[in-house]
């Protein structure tokens, strides 16, 4: 194979609010993003992506070797084309036939593109030509996982830890000696990089899974780590109970307790909170003993409002799902099932939050608000907090958070409204 592209379909808006800044195959589980995952195992030459045209400039910029949305480098040879919500099991798309389709549960997940095909595409919709393609292949069972929400993602990550790290080892082969560390299980399931710092007073108990612990990572004294678990690189890791089905991805800072959470990377969790079956993308701040519910009490399967609509996940234990550059204040608390989009300010009032907060809006004091120059503001935040990484806000990712925030205005003002009669209703009768 020398040319693989990854693609969205239709159903990347279902990934709201953690995609809204990134292609879904950019989204982060087990040790690796879908893209990262593929391209490390085929090892092709080139490859590229067809993505919502919005992401397009902040993904080039990004990385400049793949071929951005690029019809004439489609034309330039055969591409297997992936589906970016697929992840495949180990092994997959080493030996595949230009004459097959694969597909998972009626969803195309990956074929081979001739060059004559290409201009029936539409590379911002691609879905419709997908199917028909995939019609003059042979169909194939392809295995593996469809993401169709975020808290799938959430749901497999334990097992695909399990999978990232023995790819990334060879099993029963010794590891290096780690000092000042008690290991519970056998050690073989535990990698160390030999730039990481464990301080003593450390347990990592790899009974349950194995736990990798990456370059330049550093764990402090009175921390625990369950595996499967996956720390990434040049994270911090302070006084920490870190739960079994946890990846923690490159710089972040993380205190308290996290239970199969995805932490995408430049996450500051410093203090003491419980975080359960979440996903929190980059450069959000959860200030000191915020924390989330991720199971109702009477035990009932959990809605998430995405994008302000409900939807029935299916399962009982469902935490948050949090985006971009949001930052919360301290005590904050967040119900069963919540989704805060990107660049929201959380101030809290002593009480649950409300489980939907729209991209650039503001909890002032408990209530949902918007937030006055909310978009200027949101900048002008996250060129600090970034610089303090050594990274910088790009005109592109500047363009890219203009843009979102006009396409969320209108799901802005819908739950806007909707708290508004609420507070309302809820006002006493005078008589």
């Amino acid at each position: 194979m020398q040319r693989i592209a990854f693609f969205e379909d239709s159903c990347a808006s279902q990934l709201s609010p953690i995609a809204l800044l990134r292609p879904v195959f950019e989204l982060l589980c087990g040790h690796f993003t879908n893209r990262e995952r593929l391209i490390r195992s085929l090892q092709v030459p080139q490859w590229g992506a067809l993505v919502r045209p919005h992401l397009a400039a902040t993904y080039a910029a990004g990385h400049p070797e793949a071929r951005v949305n690029d019809e004439t480098w489609l034309r330039g040879g055969p591409t297997v084309l992936v589906n970016g919500r697929w992840i495949p099991g180990p092994g997959a798309l080493h030996e595949i036939s230009e004459n097959e389709a694969g597909v998972v549960d009626g969803t195309p997940v990956y074929l081979t593109l001739d060059p004559d095909e290409v201009p029936l595409l539409d590379l911002s919709q691609p879905d419709d030509a997908l199917m028909r393609i995939a019609g003059t292949r042979k169909m194939v069972e392809a295995g593996g996982t469809l993401i169709n929400y975020p808290w799938d993602l959430v749901e497999h990550n334990p097992r695909q830890l399990t999978i990232d790290f023995w790819l990334r080892t060879e099993p029963g082969a010794p590891q290096p000696p780690i000092d000042s560390v008690a290991i519970q299980g056998r050690p073989e399931n535990v990698f160390v990089d030999p730039t990481a710092e464990i301080d003593p007073y450390v347990v990592i108990d790899a009974r349950p899974g194995p736990v990798w612990i990456g370059p330049g990572a550093r764990v402090l004294p009175f921390t625990r780590i369950e595996g499967p678990a996956y720390i990434g690189r040049e994270s911090q890791i302070f006084r920490a109970h870190v739960r079994a089905g946890t990846s923690i991805g490159p710089v972040c800072r993380v205190g308290g307790e996290i239970e199969e959470s995805i932490l995408h990377g430049y996450v500051n969790k410093y203090h003491d909170g419980f975080l359960g079956h979440a996903y929190v993308c980059p450069w959000v701040n959860l200030g000191a003993l915020t924390t989330n519910s991720d199971l109702k009490n009477d035990y009932s399967p959990v809605r998430v409002p995405l994008s302000g609509t409900p939807v029935d996940t299916g399962s009982t234990k469902v935490g948050c799902f949090i985006g971009d550059h949001t930052k919360t204040a301290l005590c904050s608390l967040f119900n069963t099932g919540s989704s805060i989009g990107v660049m929201c300010m959380v101030l809290p009032g002593g009480e649950l939050l409300p489980k939907h907060v729209p991209s650039f809006s503001r909890i002032w004091h408990g209530s949902l608000e918007e937030s006055p120059d909310a978009l200027e503001t949101g900048l002008h935040s996250a060129r600090i907090a970034m610089s303090r990484r050594d990274c910088k806000l790009t005109p592109a990712d500047e363009q890219l958070l203009r843009h979102v925030y006009g396409a969320t205005r209108e799901e802005r003002e819908t739950a806007l409204d909707r708290a508004h009669a609420r507070s309302i209703a809820q006002q006493p009768a005078f008589r």
